[in-house]
């Protein structure tokens, strides 16, 4: 069988990809971006030391761009996705396109909850009330979710702001329309607010790391977006 998993949630994604590791006796596993024709034709063609069960993890292959040893790798894997398990995980979501590579493949998409970007897409200084307003609607509320994409949102804001974008490689993945609302929401701060943002956004996370954190993440991450 072919499992294809993907998302923008990559840490859930990741780990479905681990709990289904630990579920095998008999895997190999492989970075996508190095993986040869040679290397998956060997696994695939060896016997099993523990089971006949064999299961293969690839990382991040479909994103390669496609040519003779991507086609021929695709091709193999469907010739054997009968007889042996094989997983696909990739750090962003897939397009149509590149889910139909394969037949018919078993395909786990981890997305973030809508409420997610909503929340990053209303962040602009003195917005704070209806922040807290937006986030605490939602009655499943995944703190530790929130405080990773208010990093991630402000890095991207940051760097759009001060025009180093071309250094990104995530901003360079991104859709026209995508790098355009952020920059309009980028031009709502000055580089020194955002660069004050995320330098509390780091001493809020190493403070949590280390155990150090005064009050809970969620109040903290409260009173991070009054400020704003």
């Amino acid at each position: 069988m072919i499992t294809l998993i993907h998302g923008d949630d990559a840490a859930s994604s990741r780990k479905y990809l681990n709990e289904e590791k630990q579920k095998s006796n008999d895997s190999s596993a492989f970075g996508g971006e190095k993986l040869t024709l040679s290397d998956l034709t060997q696994v695939i063609e060896g016997g099993g030391l523990f089971s006949d069960e064999k299961n293969i993890f690839i990382e991040d292959f479909l994103k390669r761009k496609p040519g003779t040893e991507f086609n021929e790798i695709i091709a193999l894997v469907e010739k054997n996705s009968k007889s042996i398990n094989i997983y696909f995980w990739e750090s962003k979501e897939l397009t149509k396109k590149q889910t139909s590579l394969f037949k018919s493949p078993k395909i786990m998409l981890f997305k973030f909850p809508q409420y997610v970007f909503s929340l990053m897409d209303s962040i602009k200084p003195g917005n704070g009330k209806n922040l807290l307003a937006m986030l605490y609607q939602n009655k499943n509320i995944d703190i530790e979710l929130i405080f990773y994409m208010l990093i991630r949102q402000i890095r991207l804001l940051l760097v759009l702001s001060d025009n180093s974008n071309e250094q990104i490689d995530e901003v360079k993945r991104m859709a026209p329309w995508q790098k355009s609302k952020l920059q309009k929401q980028s031009s709502f701060f000055s580089v020194d607010e955002l660069k004050n943002i995320y330098k509390k956004l780091y001493e809020i996370d190493l403070a949590q790391k280390t155990g150090n954190l005064n009050l809970s993440l969620e109040q903290t991450i409260d009173i991070l977006l009054l400020d704003i």
